[in-house]
Order: structure tokens, then C-alpha cells, then sequence
């Protein structure tokens, strides 16, 4: 019934669309945010002013999606999760484990991306995820213990991300870096400024403080 529901309010118009999204689904949506023809129904959502989900994204299984001032979902990208409370013997040793998208202002997702939230994605502000075809991939299988594991992964603020990367489960790219494309991070970095590439992901070039793309106030790039 409730799939049901769902595929009822993604056919309407958009001020319809809003009006229930807003009344019966408990969501917060700035009058400005807007989202198109896409099945995204988390536990909750926020989407600050000037916020867009664009067509045919899928966001399911998560109980908490956030979107910041100005921030962007383009088109054609899969956000999954893994909802708590299920009762599932799955991540049951991870009480504290948060199944969560966080997009910070001014940040892009562009197209065909597929971002796993079995643990919190977050992504800071002026990030572009850019290209096609990369994975954030929050779980995977601990085989020292026979089970379901999951860590969280962070992007800092004013990052690049490369087409087809790879960023796994505890990963983290620092603010003001660039990470190469065909890149697989793994690893929880803490160093700015550094453009990070290769199979694992490590940093191989300095970058300039002075480089426009991270001091820029608006989050579309011409």
C-alpha cells in the first residue's frame, strides 16, 4: 500500500506533489525546492532554499535525506540505504549506525552516480560530484567476522570528485582536494589542498590555494 501511495504522489504535478509531501509525509521543503519525476521517499527530508532533485532518481531506504541551500541531484543517480528497525540480523551490532545522505549548500551530484547510505554519506558544501558512473559504497562484508559491516564516509568541503571513482566504507576526502577520476579511495585522509589519485586513492600533487574553484560563491560552475 504504501509503494502504492508513493507511485500516486510521483505522477502529480508539482504543487500537488508538494502539498502532500509536505502535509502527510511530515517533510520539510523550502517553497523554493523543488523535485521532478523521481521515487525519492526517505523517513525525512529537508531540502533548503533553492534545492533540486532533478528526473528519473531513485532515493529509497533511508531514514534521513538532507539537502542544503542551493544543492543539486541531476539526474539518473540510485541512493539506497539499509532503514533501522527492520528486525534483520543485518548491521544488528551497529545500534548507532545512521542510514543518511547529508548535501551540504551549493553542492552537485551530477548523473548516474550510485550513493549507498547503509551509514551516513556525508557531503560538504561547493562539492561537485561530477562525471558518471562513480560508487560510494558504505558496507560491505567483514569476512574476519562472518557478518554485515558499515562505516560512514565524508567528503569535506569545496572538493572534486573525478567520474567513475570509487569511495568505500570509512573513507574521507578533505576539504579543498580534488580526487582523480577512476580513483578508489579507501582511506580516511586529512591533508587539503592535495589532488588525490590511483588504485588505492593517495595524494600525488599539491594544489593551489589561490585556485578559484575553491573560493567560489555559487555552486554552478560555467
Amino acid at each position: 500500500m504504501k509503494t502504492f501511495c508513493n507511485l500516486l504522489v510521483l505522477l502529480l504535478p508539482w504543487r500537488l506533489k508538494r502539498f502532500c509531501l509536505v502535509r502527510f509525509y511530515g517533510y520539510e521543503l523550502h517553497p523554493s525546492a523543488r523535485i521532478g519525476f523521481s521515487y525519492v521517499f526517505p523517513r525525512h527530508l529537508v531540502m533548503r532554499e533553492g534545492a533540486r532533485i532533478g528526473h528519473f532518481n531513485c532515493a529509497i531506504h533511508l531514514e534521513r535525506m538532507v539537502m542544503g541551500k542551493g544543492s543539486v541531484i541531476v539526474r539518473g543517480n540510485w541512493i539506497t540505504g539499509f532503514p533501522l528497525h527492520t528486525g534483520s540480523r543485518h548491521f544488528a551490532h551497529q545500534p548507532d549506525r545512521r542510514p543518511e545522505l547529508l548535501l551540504g549548500d551549493e553542492s552537485a551530484i551530477t548523473k548516474q552516480h550510485h550513493i549507498d547510505c547503509t551509514d551516513s554519506v556525508a557531503i560538504g558544501r561547493y562539492v561537485t560530484i561530477a562525471g558518471y558512473g562513480s560508487q560510494f559504497l558504505t558496507h560491505s562484508i567483514d569476512i574476519y567476522r562472518n557478518r554485515q559491516d558499515s562505516r560512514p564516509i565524508r567528503i569535506g568541503d569545496y572538493c572534486f570528485i573525478g567520474t567513475g571513482v570509487k569511495i568505500l566504507g570509512g573513507a574521507r576526502l578533505p576539504a579543498c582536494s580534488v580526487l582523480g577520476a577512476g580513483a578508489v579511495l579507501t582511506r580516511d585522509y586529512s591533508e587539503p589542498w592535495k589532488l588525490y589519485a590511483g588504485v588505492p586513492a593517495k595524494p600525488v600533487k599539491d594544489l593551489p590555494h589561490d585556485a578559484p574553484y575553491f573560493s567560489r560563491q555559487s555552486g554552478f560552475v560555467y
